[in-house]
């Protein structure tokens, strides 16, 4: 039986997610964040592993200035382990929450990925892809059996350039600020998780729609953390709609923590918990400042018929994100007050982000 790539691209992400080792390309990979000692010697078979990293948490390690290591993003890092890096060593390396801890690593030598380069960048696609720790322990392919094997491409390809999405289920939601309201549940077709709508009022896809693209925050929007502005900005956006005569669309995307995933961004709040900003805190663990997918919001209003919003918004990003998907947007100012928890945090998207506030 034949499996087409993208399958066998999401058959990896899960395998690794599960702690097992996959084969993309010329290497065998095993997550960083969950190898054991059972899953790292079965790995290291023939050979030592070495363990792959991003541009930006090699930078924060000082490999960057190595020739090996002079590439610039998106380029992975490989760095040798000799005898003394073990397990706990190279957990440190892959996780910065333990870097005031082991604030002592190296010398670290890396070498040239040569041609492991799509290889690595594909492994470094995958875990992040399965909301892991972009870190990985990796050997020559042909040294060990994988789990899974899948090409690079189509490892490179996740998530789809061009999302698509289709209305799962529809249900009556009336909510305290917005008794008029229905959900639209969306199935996106690679399987990744699924996102609402909340058709709230009448609104008209003939007319430019006023709309909300949340990304979920389970702390903010559930536990009621004072960290970050989502929850109040999520409970304004759904009382300003339900104001707006026509009523309007608020999507709400599964994208925590800017698409690092939630253990991902726990990982972020400890970090800056060590006086590290927002930012910073996501770049040293080695993701982009901002890793969202806003091709999955066109998805959704595409399958709702729209093709103007006037988006409530103060991220430039989202804007943009829309417009290149031939929406006409028209940006609605929508920011929350700081407190004392979060005025740092809103500096931050405003002073290092450009986020309109």
């Amino acid at each position: 039986m034949s499996i087409a790539p993208e399958f066998l691209a999401e058959a990896a992400s899960d395998a690794l997610r599960r702690g097992r080792s996959v084969g993309v390309g010329s290497l065998a990979v095993l997550s960083a964040e969950l190898a054991d000692a059972a899953a790292l010697a079965a790995l290291e078979t023939a050979s030592r592993a070495g363990l792959v990293i991003t541009a930006r948490r090699a930078a924060v390690l000082s490999l960057a200035n190595q020739i090996a290591a002079a590439a610039p993003d998106p380029e992975p890092v490989w760095v040798n382990r000799p005898d003394w890096l073990d397990l706990a060593g190279s957990r440190a390396v892959a996780d910065p929450v333990l870097d005031l801890a082991t604030p002592y690593k190296g010398p670290f030598r890396t070498r040239a990925l040569a041609a492991d380069a799509d290889a690595a960048r594909a492994a470094i696609a995958l875990a992040k892809h399965a909301g892991l720790i972009p870190a990985v322990y990796a050997v020559p392919l042909a040294e060990t059996p994988a789990a899974v094997t899948c090409p690079t491409a189509a490892a490179l390809a996740l998530p789809p350039a061009q999302a698509r999405v289709h209305v799962s289920s529809r249900a009556r939601l009336p909510l305290a600020a917005a008794e008029q309201c229905q959900v639209v549940a969306f199935r996106p077709a690679d399987g990744g998780p699924e996102h609402l709508a909340l058709m709230i009022g009448e609104p008209d896809p003939a007319q430019p729609v006023l709309a909300r693209i949340h990304s979920s925050c389970l702390t903010g929007d559930v536990l009621g953390s004072l960290k970050c502005d989502c929850g109040p900005q999520l409970h304004a956006a759904i009382a300003a709609i339900a104001r707006h005569p026509g009523g309007g669309i608020l999507l709400y995307l599964q994208q925590e923590g800017r698409g690092i995933g939630l253990l991902n961004k726990l990982r972020a709040y400890a970090l800056q918990d060590q006086g590290w900003d927002t930012v910073d805190a996501n770049t040293r663990l080695g993701f982009e400042p901002d890793e969202r997918d806003f091709t999955l919001a066109a998805a959704m209003l595409r399958a709702l018929d729209v093709k103007a919003v006037q988006l409530l918004t103060n991220n430039p990003l989202k804007v943009a994100g829309l417009a290149a998907h031939g929406f006409t947007v028209t940006r609605v100012p929508h920011d929350m007050p700081p407190g004392p928890h979060n005025a740092q945090y809103l500096a931050t998207k405003r002073d290092r982000q450009g986020h309109m506030l």
